[in-house]
């Protein structure tokens, strides 16, 4: 298994624009080659290309791609689509959307094999359950008969691979694959990944803005960005001495730095006042209690001017705290106090004023924004709704909201579908401000882009809430993203809260073991890290989070 993959002049175009640029590179039988830069930069794009594919509105315009003795690119429709999934096998950054959630996890997995007659259906099942093995899936004999939303993330994200390996392809293909994982969960599929393909001895091209993922994964590098190669290299001379500014940029980024800001230790006035909150999901019993429970007597304050972050693996109740206090869903016990009244529970009850103060920036920005209205219309509704704006005043302060978060007035005509990530996040944090809000609710605002353009988001909250007095309720699961940006940070898990930690303790112990797993998991900008990690001393954590 593994073949050697060389591409030679490679330019693919959309309409009169350029997405890659006559790029050249080559990868031997059995190596791992990352493919880093913001996004943009043409990444997925070119991996796109080694399987002959060009997306919608993209056209591959010349150069070669060679996959041991086969150029791709001069297959047929016929011989390119035979080749994808047998020869090529690609694994994308969300497998939710890749499944269909109504067949069972076997019938899918194996279906490639099925396809290009590789395997019997019995052979290919035998395959896929000792695939499920190598990956590390939990009762591998069984887990097949699940349906998609029956397994975790983390356990979706490895079945997918299954179902890419189950064919032995020549050629692996990840983009993305652990980018909306949280950190725990990540640090199982790296392993099971890194194990699989090294073993396999399976060529593999591994896209991602993760430097510290990449660093584990990855024996070469290449840098891209606009399309053209900025520099290529192995991945320790890469970490160890970058030669291009643009390399140097993006390992600057990779780990954000302390946001200079007047940090709140927790004094001054109270804004948000979080008393015994339980939440959930489903129909309510007689006894008010939903069929779902999410949330178990959270607690906290949060003073004006302070950034708070919530911290926790997917499932532990991050988005629905930010939910219940924004009043997306109504708690089934406990109180919110806000300016020292009482929140009412439900968003219909509340008054236009606290609409107004507590808004809420939703991780996808893709599906926050709606496609139709240009940006220009975007932020207007939320200037008219609260502030009465209408004709010059109203198009003076949507100018005055693109320059806050520094987005030319040009943006304002363009719909969402004509922006980049970072651009539409910064839209998604223009419709908050536009409200004047005293607290926003940012959830994983930066986990979708890239290090460059979150960094630069991060940068831009520090300024506003210098300059706004602004106070964030900052939701994710990037332990070095809430450092950077928070005075306090709040450590959930199966939607208690575990533990409370200052800034100024953020380096110092002991913590909570849950924290202390959190942090452990996160990847460090260095070869080798992901070999130093004791798994049993990491899923021993949880454990010891559970008993404490």
């Amino acid at each position: 298994m593994g073949a050697s993959v060389i591409v030679e002049g490679l330019h693919i175009t959309a309409g009169d624009q350029t997405l890659v640029d006559h790029l050249s590179f080559a990868i031997q039988p059995g190596e791992v080659l990352a493919l880093i830069g913001e996004s943009g930069s043409g990444k997925t794009t070119t991996a796109l290309a080694l399987m002959g594919y060009a997306r919608r509105g993209c056209a591959i315009s010349g150069g070669s791609v060679r996959i041991g003795d086969t150029d791709v690119l001069k297959l047929s429709p016929a011989g390119q689509r035979a080749m994808r999934g047998r020869t090529v096998s690609y694994i994308a950054q969300s497998a939710a959307a890749s499944f269909n959630p109504s067949r069972t996890i076997m019938d899918q997995v194996v279906e490639p094999a099925g396809i290009h007659g590789t395997l019997t259906r019995q052979e290919a099942e035998r395959k896929a359950v000792e695939l499920f093995r190598e990956l590390a899936l939990p009762n591998p004999d069984t887990i097949g008969q699940r349906y998609p939303h029956q397994v975790s993330g983390g356990q979706l994200q490895r079945l997918m691979a299954a179902m890419a390996l189950i064919t032995d392809p020549d050629v692996v293909i990840l983009d993305e694959p652990t980018t909306a994982l949280d950190v725990t969960t990540q640090i199982e599929v790296l392993r099971a990944f890194r194990r699989v393909v090294r073993e396999r001895q399976a060529t593999a091209v591994y896209v991602s803005h993760d430097l510290a993922v990449v660093a584990q994964m990855a024996d070469h590098i290449l840098v891209l960005r606009g399309g053209k190669t900025q520099e290529v290299n192995t991945t320790a001379r890469i970490l160890a001495e970058p030669a291009h500014d643009y390399t140097k940029s993006l390992l600057a980024a990779a780990r954000p730095a302390p946001r200079a800001t007047e940090h709140c230790k927790g004094e001054g006035e109270l804004l948000l006042d979080v008393r015994e909150l339980s939440a959930g999901y489903g129909a309510v019993d007689a006894k008010g209690q939903p069929a779902t429970l999410i949330l178990e007597d959270i607690n906290f304050k949060l003073y004006r001017g302070q950034a708070i972050g919530v911290i926790g693996e997917s499932g532990s109740g991050k988005t629905t705290l930010a939910r219940a206090i924004a009043g997306l869903i109504a708690p089934c016990k406990g109180s919110m106090l806000f300016n020292n009244r009482e929140l009412k529970p439900d968003l219909g009850q509340r008054s236009k004023e606290e609409l107004r103060q507590i808004q809420i920036v939703f991780q996808m920005a893709d599906t926050a924004l709606n496609p139709s209205q240009t940006i220009e219309r975007i932020l207007a509704r939320p200037l008219q709704f609260y502030k009465g704006l209408q004709g010059p005043a109203l198009q003076r302060r949507i100018h005055e909201l693109l320059d806050l978060v520094r987005l030319p007035h040009s943006v304002a005509q363009r719909l969402p579908g004509g922006l980049s990530g970072g651009q539409k996040q910064r839209v998604n944090l223009a419709r908050a401000l536009a409200a004047e809000p005293d607290l926003i609710l940012c959830d994983e605002v930066t986990s979708a882009l890239d290090t460059v353009v979150g960094a630069a988001v991060l940068d831009l909250m520090a300024d506003l809430r210098r300059e706004l007095g602004v106070s964030y309720l900052f939701i994710s699961h990037d332990l070095h993203t809430v450092r950077a940006v928070c005075d306090e940070i709040i450590v959930m898990q199966h939607g208690r809260k575990l533990d409370q930690v200052a800034r100024a303790d953020f380096d110092k112990g002991p913590h909570h073991p849950y924290y202390e797993l959190l942090a452990a998991s996160v990847p460090e900008l260095r070869q080798g890290w992901l070999e130093e990690r004791d798994p049993q001393r990491l899923a021993a954590a949880p454990a010891l989070a559970m008993a404490a």
